[in-house]
């Protein structure tokens, strides 16, 4: 409940903070008297589109900890979370990278990378993925998202993101003027769209907004292959992650909350078009045929 209700209100917030700026710049007026204006049109997509995904990514790592109750290490109070800080430090340290905060959370077997930037990033592990894997395997878990992180999959994701959402906007709204238009021909002392524009747009922008997220989750899949053959990089050997992919293949993962679920080591429930993660069976012969 504490997630869902998070995820509503920074949504709502991130909806207001864009239309307030919207009509502070006045790019939601692209209805004219005249039709309607495509470059205004334009702008205020782009603004929707790539403002709310960088509001999200700029805000990931703050909503990850409150989203999953993440405690991020400052002073290891146990030899497992000594090892964890140590182990993502060398990790870091082969992969070129500022050293990330290391958080546990409580949950099932999981594990997510988050961050704004390289040099501002979150690697998170759950208590059930600690208590499932041995180390080596673990380790492996934390090579992945590491891997993640140098291949800068958070900021990748968030610019696909933010194009697919421009063209969402920009076509819902397009095409709910041009059907709206078609509706009212016959209205001769029509001056404008009517509540005929707002509800097809909004059908539009549901229709579209579905085949965008087919878009996104392709790329989001293909980044999880990367990040395996990153994790057999930085480790010098593959067969941890394919141990460490058998082992979650043996078990329920944990849900992370729905912002982030492509952030996690498993998941993808749907058919494989709307699936963050490949079937791990593939990630496992992907791997196996690598390197």
């Amino acid at each position: 409940m504490k997630r869902v209700a998070l995820f509503l209100i920074t949504n709502l917030a991130i909806v207001l903070v864009l239309s307030f700026s919207a009509r502070i710049l006045g790019v939601d007026r692209f209805l004219t008297q005249n039709g309607l204006n495509l470059g205004m049109l334009l702008a205020f997509a782009a603004l929707i589109g790539f403002g709310g995904s960088f509001i999200s990514l700029l805000m990931s790592k703050t909503l990850a900890k409150w989203s999953t109750g993440a405690q991020v290490i400052t002073r290891p109070e146990n030899q497992d979370e000594a090892w964890l800080l140590d182990t993502v430090a060398e990790l870091a340290t082969r992969a070129r990278l500022p050293m990330p905060e290391v958080a546990i959370y409580e949950g099932a077997p999981n594990a997510f990378a988050t961050g704004p930037s390289r040099s501002n990033s979150l690697v998170a592990v759950s208590t059930g993925l600690l208590q499932s894997m041995n180390r080596r395997q673990v380790e492996a878990v934390l090579a992945h998202e590491v891997a993640h992180i140098a291949n800068g999959d958070m900021v990748t994701l968030t610019l696909i993101q933010g194009v697919v959402n421009t063209f969402v906007v920009f076509l819902s709204r397009a095409a709910a003027y041009v059907v709206d238009g078609f509706l009212r021909s016959d209205e001769e002392e029509s001056t404008g769209p009517g509540i005929g524009y707002f509800v097809i747009s909004i059908v539009f922008e549901i229709l579209f907004g579905i085949l965008a997220s087919i878009v996104v989750l392709y790329f989001s899949r293909q980044r999880e292959y990367r990040a395996d053959t990153g994790a057999a990089t930085l480790m010098g050997d593959k067969r941890p992650m394919i141990d460490a992919l058998k082992v979650l293949g043996s078990m329920r993962p944990g849900e992370l909350p729905k912002d982030m679920a492509a952030s996690g080591i498993a998941g993808g429930k749907m058919s494989m078009l709307f699936s963050s993660h490949p079937p791990i069976e593939s990630r496992i012969a992907a791997l196996e045929a690598a390197m």
